[in-house]
């Protein structure tokens, strides 16, 4: 009777904590956040956006409370933090407009923790990270992370087609997404390899001789990569996108998705 009565005490405890924090009656409160790595490091062209993209990442954990942010920002950094043995404290990383090669200390290894089951999530620049040029012809974060960038044209705005309006990242926009943004050309086009969120169907008027051509231009998409998540948006180079509530919720929506937080379909 002792024992039930012990047992019974802790589940009301549970189930008002829940209710204070605003959530649905369930014991959440003993479930711990994941732990997301955001690096910011780059090796290449560095965006300006990357700052306001970290305060960015740091609301959205602060008022989802369902993950934690630490930033790694440095060279240093990435030796300390991004070591086979430093990454087993987190559960996904954040890929902030990335470029060349970061000096990961082991990137197989690194590649093998995403596989075992951890997440990973790509903005903008982070398909401009590590070329094969840069790691000896290696392939394996270009094939990992489902795109590679070859070039851009001008600032544009473009009418973004949503084709997956059920997951996280994107069920809060309507059919058609207009967004000023840089937006990136791929050297292959990985459609068949990928769960595509969003694309365009024509060549943005950015400048380029091509500028409103048809053609299959994508924008978002998220894959199964082992047993990890990868989920990539090309978005994220202007400050206005990044402050944009549109651009905040599919951000959100694609950390959550990458951190196994909600459901949503991919392909390996």
């Amino acid at each position: 009777m002792k024992r039930r009565a012990v047992l019974m005490a802790a589940a009301a405890g549970c189930f008002a904590l829940t209710l204070q924090a605003g959530s649905s009656p369930r014991c959440e409160a003993a479930s711990e956040p994941k732990r997301v790595l955001v690096v910011s490091h780059t090796a290449g062209f560095r965006h300006s956006a990357i700052p306001l993209g970290e305060k960015i990442l740091l609301k959205l954990a602060q008022e989802d409370r369902g993950f934690s942010v630490t930033f790694c920002r440095t060279a240093e950094d990435v030796k300390r933090l991004m070591s086979p043995g430093a990454l087993r404290r987190f559960d996904a990383v954040v890929f902030n407009n990335t470029t060349g090669n970061l000096g990961i200390p082991d990137l197989q290894a690194f590649l093998n923790w995403i596989r075992q089951g951890n997440g990973f999530v790509g903005i903008h620049a982070a398909t401009d990270t590590y070329h094969p040029e840069q790691t000896g012809g290696d392939r394996g974060y270009i094939d990992m992370v489902g795109g590679q960038f070859k070039t851009h044209g001008a600032q544009a705005a473009v009418d973004i087609i949503v084709e997956d309006r059920d997951h996280p990242s994107t069920r809060h926009l309507g059919p058609v997404w207009t967004v000023k943004d840089e937006i990136y050309e791929f050297r292959e086009n990985n459609r068949d390899r990928l769960h595509v969120l969003m694309a365009l169907d024509r060549h943005p008027d950015d400048g380029h001789p091509e500028a409103g051509q048809p053609g299959d231009y994508l924008i978002a998409w998220c894959r199964n990569y082992g047993r990890g998540r990868v989920f990539y948006t090309a978005l994220g180079h202007r400050d206005d996108v990044w402050e944009s509530p549109e651009f905040q919720k599919h951000l959100l929506g694609g950390i959550r998705w990458a951190l196994g937080l909600e459901g949503g379909p991919a392909r390996k």
